[in-house]
């Protein structure tokens, strides 16, 4: 009777509205879209599971902080050092060095972020490294980092200006040898972001652009980079819970023709976090970080290369935050 009427039946209006509700949540709003990340990070997820800091000896880095801005670092590193060589057998001499650092953050109360970070290191065999980040405003940065050595052409000094916006991210960058780049990312969806880079070296009289693809959910990040150098490089990571994370890689260089893919995993737990992985090349590592007690650090690093037979084992302790 009430369609005679011209009347919708109740449950009908219901159906219309709750359709007109889901069009209205996936309508993307073009004018509201996300700030990416640095075009420099674009592959951060895959980096951080396949490449942990690998390495083999014994370690041992104590941070000291003597207020709230201010504080200081002991490294001390031994074991062998590989030496180049045109064989296949690998020839390793043992070593060790000592690093004092020095970490300097002014942090800016109101805003929840750093100001100024000031890091630096020294070493026994001569060598300097310093970084330097500074917000200069809200959305433009100013980050740097230099190495002083005693061997010839060997130093060397960047700055990097980051420019944050809305929903995209410049860059531009000038170092020692007449190097210059800048790079730019613009999120087109919610989910999908592009980006492009440039760079000239007046001192080699080289120049290379390239372009990237970073797409990702709450679930997965997938990128693909291609450079005129040769390089294509493609990245996925599968997210399996909070814990759980898969990631694969796939680099191919088509001047030389040379091929390298991985597969690995990252583990994380309530103390600790194990990542591994294992490449084409026949080589298989891990990495543990497990915490012991707050402020103490255990680290446990292996990597076995089957193809030149050779292993690598570290381990090592980090006292203090």
């Amino acid at each position: 009777m009430a369609a005679a009427y011209g009347q919708v039946p109740p449950s009908t209006t219901t159906q219309m509205d709750t359709k007109g509700e889901e069009k209205m949540k996936t309508r993307v709003d073009y004018f509201n879209l996300p700030c990416p990340i640095p075009y420099e990070e674009i592959q951060r997820e895959a980096f951080m599971s396949l490449k942990p800091e690998l390495f083999e000896g014994l370690r041992f880095d104590f941070t000291k902080g003597l207020n709230q801005k201010f504080a200081l670092s002991h490294s001390v590193a031994m074991g062998p050092t590989e030496l180049p060589s045109q064989s296949s057998e690998t020839i390793k001499i043992p070593t060790a060095h000592y690093e004092f650092g020095a970490n300097f953050i002014d942090p800016r109360v109101l805003m929840s972020i750093v100001q100024l970070m000031l890091v630096g290191r020294v070493l026994t065999d001569g060598r300097l490294n310093a970084r330097l980040k500074f917000d200069l405003t809200d959305k433009l940065t100013l980050k740097g980092n230099a190495q002083l050595t005693s061997e010839p052409d060997m130093s060397h000094g960047m700055a990097t200006f980051d420019y944050k916006g809305s929903d995209y991210r410049a860059q531009f960058q000038v170092g020692n040898g007449a190097l210059f780049g800048a790079s730019y990312i613009q999120s087109v969806t919610p989910h999908l972001s592009l980006g492009g880079e440039v760079f000239w070296t007046g001192q080699h009289r080289k120049s290379g652009v390239g372009v990237a693809i970073r797409y990702n959910t709450d679930k997965m990040v997938a990128t693909a980079q291609v450079a005129s150098t040769g390089i294509v490089t493609l990245s996925f990571v599968q997210k399996v819970s909070e814990k759980v994370s898969l990631a694969t890689d796939f680099i191919y260089n088509y001047l030389s023709k040379e091929v390298t893919s991985s597969v690995g995993y990252d583990y994380i737990l309530r103390q600790c976090r194990l990542r591994g992985k294992i490449d084409s090349n026949g080589c298989t590592s891990a990495f543990l970080e497990e915490r012991l007690n707050m402020g103490l650090n255990f680290i446990l690093s292996a990597e076995v290369d089957h193809r030149k037979k050779d292993y690598k084992f570290g381990f090592g302790l980090t006292v203090g935050e």
